[in-house]
């Protein structure tokens, strides 16, 4: 599987402004044109045709480095009215402002004061967030393209969340597979945000990381109930889940939610490890996914791939997916735990041999009935181990004796770990 191509990203101190004078070498001219060149990714848009503030923010961009800086310098005046507390915008308006008076050396023509200590910090932590804020206008994910952990998602889940901390940035995809079709999404937002002040690869209680795997939403949080720190509201995922616990990662309370009342963003890394959207952002991510369920992956670098080059692993996986529940039918015991791994811990940390009781009873009930598996969602996580995480609604068909069959709508989740050539199930557990 080939890996996605993005241009590398720009150096904002030489490309926000360098048709005003910040910067005078030849590269920094060539690439102010490159910004001028490319025109907004719709995807910035906020519903309707309103532009969202980021929006607004590229499109100033792109005014600077067209030539037409007393229009950039009004739409910079008018988004640092509509928003006041956008410390970014305030930056370039005011650099815009400088501009007329004198040539700038760089994004942030900070005077002395604000060159060491906190004030120093504070425009460094500004220039990465432009940087990143450009670098998501230049590297585009591939039309068509989702990011290679959503090998399927059933029918009856809506949207989908993946956050690539490299970038601060949020994708936000609309799922139109129907039934077994795999991976179709629509890129249908992305958003710039802000994760753990230490970094990612979250590992304990305090460390201010955020963590990287597979999470689902659990609920939301009104900004009602919350203190302003929190914005908007929150969407709390459910770290630790299986295999950070099977690591011994500790720590809780990692959410997705806004910002204060007297910050439009975050610093790219700021967080205690939760992810930070604006406002306006996560209002939208709020009005969308559905409060519980919704996959958030979050990785240190996304890698996307077209739905046909991820098919032949779905596929792969369905044949071993298919040999389990085939077995479950058979109801032998015997041939179903082999699909079970040896250090295998079930709902509430049952061991394999206690799960084995759970299966007798589970064949008892179901015998003579064959197993269907609907709403079928597969996600794959890779790093030092290769984890499917499969989530279904298991029903069954009435047996030969006519009794009735179990109704679907029971919905279970399995992480199964590639050992060697196999894939075992390592965790198995009812949601609800």
């Amino acid at each position: 599987m080939k890996r996605a191509v993005f241009l590398t990203p720009p150096r904002v101190a030489v490309l926000v402004l360098a048709a005003l004078g910040l910067c005078t070498t030849q590269q920094g001219r060539a690439q102010a044109q490159t910004v001028a060149a490319i025109s907004p990714a719709p995807i910035l848009t906020s519903a309707g045709s309103k532009l969202s503030p980021e929006a607004r923010l590229v499109d100033i961009y792109r005014l600077v480095g067209m030539g037409q800086l007393n229009e950039a310098r009004e739409a910079a005046r008018r988004l640092a009215q509509d928003h006041p507390n956008f410390q970014l915008a305030q930056l370039v308006y005011g650099d815009l402002l400088l501009a007329q008076a004198r040539a700038l050396n760089g994004l942030g023509n900070a005077p002395a004061l604000l060159t060491t200590g906190v004030g120093a910090q504070t425009l460094a932590e500004l220039r990465h967030e432009s940087e990143v804020r450009l670098a998501a206008l230049r590297e585009r994910p591939p039309a068509g393209a989702v990011p290679t952990q959503f090998l399927a998602l059933a029918p009856n889940v809506r949207h989908a969340i993946a956050v690539d901390a490299s970038r601060a940035r949020l994708y936000l995809f609309e799922n139109q597979a129907q039934a077994n079709e795999g991976a179709r999404m629509r890129l249908i937002a992305d958003y710039y945000v802000s994760v753990g002040k230490y970094g990612i690869e979250k590992t304990t209680e305090g460390d201010a990381r955020t963590p990287l795997g597979v999470y689902f939403t659990l609920h939301r949080l009104d900004k009602r109930s919350l203190p302003n720190f929190y914005g908007a509201g929150a969407l709390p995922i459910n770290y630790p889940n299986i295999l950070d616990r099977r690591r011994g990662k500790t720590g809780s309370g990692i959410w997705l939610h806004g910002t204060p009342p007297n910050q439009f963003a975050r610093a790219p890394l700021a967080t205690n490890g939760c992810v930070v959207l604006s406002d306006p952002d996560l209002e939208h991510v709020l009005r969308t996914v559905a409060p519980s369920t919704t996959p958030v992956v979050i990785a240190s670098r996304l890698e996307w791939a077209q739905p046909t080059q991820l098919q032949a692993e779905r596929q792969s996986f369905e044949t071993v997916l298919a040999a389990w529940r085939q077995a479950k039918t058979s109801g032998d015991l015997q041939q179903m735990l082999r699909f079970y791994a040896e250090d295998f811990s079930g709902f509430r940390g049952r061991t394999l041999r206690e799960w084995e009781l759970v299966l007798r009873v589970e064949l008892a009930r179901d015998e003579g009935r064959a197993i269907e598996l609907q709403n079928l969602s597969y996600l794959r996580w890779t790093d030092e181990e290769d984890t499917m995480i499969v989530t279904f609604e298991e029903a069954s068909a009435p047996g030969q004796d006519n009794r009735p069959g179990v109704a679907k709508g029971q919905v279970k989740r399995q992480y199964w770990s590639r050992q060697g050539q196999e894939w075992k199930i390592i965790f198995e557990g009812t949601l609800g």
